[in-house]
């Protein structure tokens, strides 16, 4: 069986966490191909972020502090690696290489007072490039054969839109096939950087969101392999927040357009870029817990089992506002809402929720709510500038509950249930979207309204079933 097997950072740290990492992969490497990805340990990727932007006004003094917690964090996990004599010498050796580059880029920007895109990938990665070889050698220190590779050496090429670099997959497998399938054919345990690629000209580039799951998914694709593993901090994939949700318990399988619709939702779940790759090839993934090893956890794959229960899941979205846009111009007038999604679009505004009554008199909108009142004002200059006279109201206090799951679709009633329940537990209704596959009904509710609205939806609907 070959299986790729990404670790997140929260595994990594800590004084027992590269000893727990070892463990997970001897044992999977008995009788198995294993190849290993890696997120930076604990806090470093926010470090970095924060370190990156503040550095265009820091003095050397500043930069030396957050050498420091960097330091710090990777001397702690090295601590309980088990490493030591000329493994450890080697390692230590690799990462003062590492953190003096890392300086001397942060003193770069500080002098030139400025940040491009490019340095930010470029700083940002040395957190899973610590990683790796401490990964490597702590394996190799306990017996297994193992090299420590970043993204790019693996063959993860990507074009040059940094922050948000996207794979050329098609010499990707190429390139990683070449690269890993003879190290996996001599017993070799490969631990490749999670969420940084190169360009073809050899800069670092970083994935963004959710991109070391990306990593492991690339990989996936490019070896054929069997199985994905994310390691993580939680059981699997819940039927709700267990902290809003005290009835709320792990899901033993879903679909991959389930989990899709999930993550958005922020369950502790793979981004919808990154289980693309294996919904492609059709690899499952699995959701463990690194903590608790001997836990199945949740499989995402395609297959949609037939389940008692129609709603799988239940999730609240915080942080969110809402814009109407009404008027009785807006009638029979094309190219009205072109001109509303088009001004948000140039202005870089993401549209969470989108709702029109069929009479055209008018039109909701869910954004963030950092971006509410910017969105009102960029859709009321553009709406001016078509002559449509419409009235713009904002509700910056509300937020949208969910119910997600396969088994919605072309079942009837469903959306009355979540209604009555929503109802029962006294919650008005200010908005409700259903999109054409089913397999997500969301609800827009106030704020103070909305963890009563969770709970009595789950409890409805989930946890008496």
């Amino acid at each position: 069986m070959k299986l790729v097997m990404k670790f997140g950072g929260s595994l990594l740290a800590g004084d027992r966490g590269i000893n727990r990492v070892v463990r997970i992969v001897k044992a999977a490497a008995r009788g198995n191909k294993v190849v290993v990805v890696v997120s930076a340990i604990g806090d470093t990727t926010e470090i970095l972020l924060d370190a990156a932007e503040a550095s265009k006004s820091w003095d050397s003094s500043r930069i030396d502090s957050v050498m420091t917690r960097i330091g710090r964090i990777h001397t702690h996990a090295l601590r309980g690696s088990g490493l030591g004599g000329e493994e450890l010498k080697a390692v230590l050796t690799t990462s003062e290489e590492l953190l003096e580059n890392l300086k001397l880029t942060l003193t770069g920007v500080s002098i030139l007072g400025e940040l491009s895109p490019r340095s930010v990938d470029l700083i940002v990665s040395y957190g899973e490039r610590l990683a790796a070889p401490i990964v490597a050698a702590a394996l190799v220190s306990s017996g297994v054969t193992s090299v420590a590779l970043t993204g790019g050496e693996a063959g993860i090429l990507t074009d040059a839109s940094y922050g948000e670099a996207v794979p050329d997959m098609k010499r990707t497998r190429v390139r990683l096939r070449r690269k890993i399938e003879p190290m996996l054919s001599k017993g070799v345990v490969p631990v490749v950087t999670g969420f940084i690629g190169q360009t073809s000209s050899g800069d670092m580039t970083t994935l963004g969101r959710g991109g070391s799951d990306y990593t492991a998914t690339i990989v996936a694709d490019s070896l054929g392999a069997d199985e994905v593993w994310i390691w993580t901090d939680v059981d699997g994939i819940m039927t709700a927040d267990p902290r809003l949700v005290k009835e709320s318990r792990v899901l033993d399988s879903i679909s991959y357009p389930e989990a899709e619709e999930m993550a958005f939702f922020g369950a502790k779940n793979m981004h919808p870029l990154a289980l693309g790759p294996a919904r492609l090839k059709k690899i499952p993934v699995r959701i463990k817990n690194g903590f608790k090893p001997e836990l199945s956890g949740t499989k995402i794959s395609d297959e949609e089992k037939r389940s008692s229960r129609v709603v799988k899941a239940v999730a609240l979205v915080k942080n969110v506002g809402m814009i109407t846009v009404s008027g009785e111009s807006m009638v029979g007038r094309p190219g009205t809402a072109a001109r509303v999604f088009g001004s948000l679009g140039e202005a870089s505004i993401n549209v969470l929720m989108i709702s029109q009554s069929a009479s055209e008199l008018n039109m909701s909108i869910v954004v963030r709510r950092q971006a509410l009142h910017r969105a009102a004002k960029v859709v009321s200059e553009a709406l001016k500038r078509s002559g449509v006279d419409a009235n713009i109201l904002l509700d910056p206090e509300v937020s949208v509950l969910a119910a997600v799951g396969a088994g919605m679709r072309e079942t009837p009633g469903v959306g009355s249930k979540i209604l009555t329940a929503v109802s029962r537990a006294g919650v008005n209704v200010k908005m409700i979207v259903q999109g054409s596959t089913e397999l997500n009904l969301s609800l827009v509710v106030r704020e103070e309204d909305a963890e009563n609205a969770l709970s009595a939806l789950h409890s409805a609907i989930i946890a008496r079933r």
